[in-house]
């Protein structure tokens, strides 16, 4: 039997965006710009850096190098098909030919909308993956853009996914294509040292549940065979992406205490930064599964939540926090599909795994995760967010629109194992 004849897949991708890392990383932003080709470039931020002096420092450093640059600082923390469209209408008709991103998540992932939108306009919807938008691929490549990440959490700068709220459908979604991943990460942990504690600790639980998820996603040789064209960014668990997320793991669980306890500890901010990188590496090409696919409906059906250390104008309720309230059950419930890798991750993460009885073995990757959440003071469930039973109903109608994630559960996972997940969530400890 030839290759062509197996069902299911047999190859795996490795893409990833090349790295610059290191203290001082940023100084570097005008040579890279230059060798790119880059002489007019937008540089996209938030108005809390703004306030910090970051950008401004960083727009001096590339005029002074010749290079002309504009600063956009309006992008919106969680970002929104709303905000999405902002950008790309501020970018239309402009000759940038290049792009910057200085700040978390939500600013790389504005900036990666403006790029595309500003290269091959159209509806937001038209880009927003199945079956929230139309999924159509990006029809060509993008204009450079050097993401500077400022915490330690999505690896948004590594990877090929732009995530926003659909605000009619109160749903998180994303645009997911393989052009969308910065031409260059510029790295530096010195950036980070300024976050307060939960800005600390939220992004760190992103960092988390990206490098576990992935770890424990359906293997890339278990799914249907796909065309060359047709093969999806995030491919399962796989070899290679497997080494990232183990180090990413091991790193969170040495240093995300350390740097919540004390910001100016830039061992602990260097390594969680490499954490960041590698879980993002590690999930921007094998996937994430279910607590990411329920995080989406809980941030975009927020009620009053509001959490400390972010800003106060709305209710919000931070990516990491809503990735990680789900993750002790949903880890519990995929424990029987590798036990020997939950173990590993488990000990990974810190724990001594050594002479557990076959009743604790189950249970032991979800109290590691428990004991991280009390020790970094992080709200008690998602009943601490506002929610309650009346509201599970919506919740797993959200994450049921999140096929392109659930697909990566290494269980079958349909709406009476979501209602079990989230029912077990409400409180933790």
């Amino acid at each position: 039997m030839g290759c062509l004849d197996i069902p299911n897949e047999t190859i795996f991708t490795m893409e990833m965006t090349p790295i610059k890392f290191g203290p001082g990383a940023t100084e570097e932003v005008p040579y890279d710009l230059k060798r790119l080709g880059v002489r007019h470039a937008l540089l996209v931020t938030d108005g809390g850096l703004m306030k910090l002096g970051l950008p401004e420092r960083v727009r001096a450093l590339i005029q002074d190098a010749g290079i002309s640059v504009d600063i956009f600082d309006d992008v919106h923390i969680e970002p929104t098909d709303r905000s999405f469209e902002q950008i790309a209408s501020f970018v239309h008709g402009r000759d940038y030919d290049g792009f910057v991103a200085i700040g978390g998540g939500s600013v790389i992932d504005s900036t990666k909308a403006a790029n595309l939108f500003t290269t091959y306009p159209a509806p937001v919807m038209d880009y927003i993956n199945k079956p929230i938008g139309k999924g159509l691929p990006v029809p060509g490549p993008l204009k450079p853009l050097i993401a500077i990440p400022t915490t330690a959490g999505t690896g948004s700068e590594t990877t090929a996914v732009a995530v926003l709220d659909v605000l009619a459908l109160k749903v998180k979604t994303g645009i997911s294509h393989r052009t969308l991943r910065p031409t260059l990460a510029i790295i530096d942990p010195l950036n980070t040292v300024t976050l307060p504690p939960m800005a600390t600790a939220y992004p760190g639980f992103n960092v988390l549940t990206h490098a576990l998820e992935s770890y424990t996603s359906r293997p890339y040789d278990a799914r249907p065979r796909h065309k060359p064209d047709e093969r999806p960014v995030y491919i399962g668990s796989n070899p290679v992406s497997d080494l990232w997320c183990e180090k990413a793991l091991e790193y969170t669980g040495r240093y995300l205490r350390r740097a919540v306890l004390n910001g100016m500890d830039v061992e602990a901010r260097t390594y969680m930064a490499l954490a960041a990188t590698y879980a993002g590496i590690g999930f921007g090409n094998a996937g994430v599964h279910v607590p990411h696919s329920i995080a989406y409906p809980i941030a975009g059906l927020v009620k009053n939540f509001s959490p400390p250390d972010y800003p106060k104008h709305e209710p919000m309720i931070p990516h990491g926090l809503s990735v990680v309230l789900t993750a002790p059950t949903t880890f519990r419930w995929t424990y029987p599909t590798n036990p020997e890798r939950h173990l590993r991750a488990a000990q990974l993460l810190g724990a001594d795994v050594s002479g557990l009885s076959s009743a604790a073995m189950p249970e032991v990757l979800s109290r590691t995760l428990l004991s991280l959440m009390r020790d970094t003071g992080v709200a008690n469930g998602l009943s601490a967010l506002g929610y309650g039973t009346e509201d599970v109903p919506a919740l797993i109608d959200g994450t049921l629109k999140q096929q392109r994630l659930l697909v990566n559960c290494p269980r079958e996972v349909g709406a009476d194992e979501l209602r079990m997940i989230i029912e077990n969530s409400f409180e933790q400890w």
